[in-house]
């Protein structure tokens, strides 16, 4: 299947922390649709849910007029989401590496590095004029591709 063929789910929240639930349920509901064992609907709303977060406080700082738009393209054994908020958009490459010693005792900054090892893939799109879209892919363990 590709991409265009796919079936999508989205949804569009203010940017409040509150909102963040909501995102979970429907992250387990799509990865049932797409027939994640009960570990992949884990890891699966994990990622999702770490990236909202971000949306929300690093990209939309909090503000809930900013909104941040959940699209879910569910195909056979796979899901792919792209999560897209209203900032200034940032640079991955300048992400401090959380393994290096001076981080390691930081409350934060792990978000990202936990993500990238949750998913099949993560990539960034940067909108001119503002906007940052994550897209992570997720496969089902043991799908034959078609």
């Amino acid at each position: 299947m590709t991409e265009n063929s796919s079936e999508l789910h989205e949804m569009i929240i203010p940017s409040l922390p509150d909102q963040i639930q909501r995102v979970e349920e429907k992250c387990e509901e799509m990865a049932g649709l797409a027939g994640f064992s009960d570990d992949e609907r884990d890891t699966f709303a994990i990622a999702v849910t770490e990236m909202v977060a971000n949306a929300i406080y690093h990209g939309n700082k909090s503000n809930p007029k900013k909104t941040v738009h959940i699209r879910f393209f569910l195909s056979a054994g796979r899901l792919k989401v792209h999560v897209t908020d209203q900032g200034t958009g940032f640079n991955p490459a300048a992400v401090p590496d959380p393994l290096l010693p001076e981080n390691l005792l930081k409350d934060n900054g792990r978000g990202i590095f936990i993500v990238r090892s949750m998913m099949d893939s993560v990539d960034y799109e940067f909108t001119p004029g503002g906007g940052t879209t994550v897209i992570l892919v997720k496969t089902r363990k043991n799908h034959v591709r078609d």
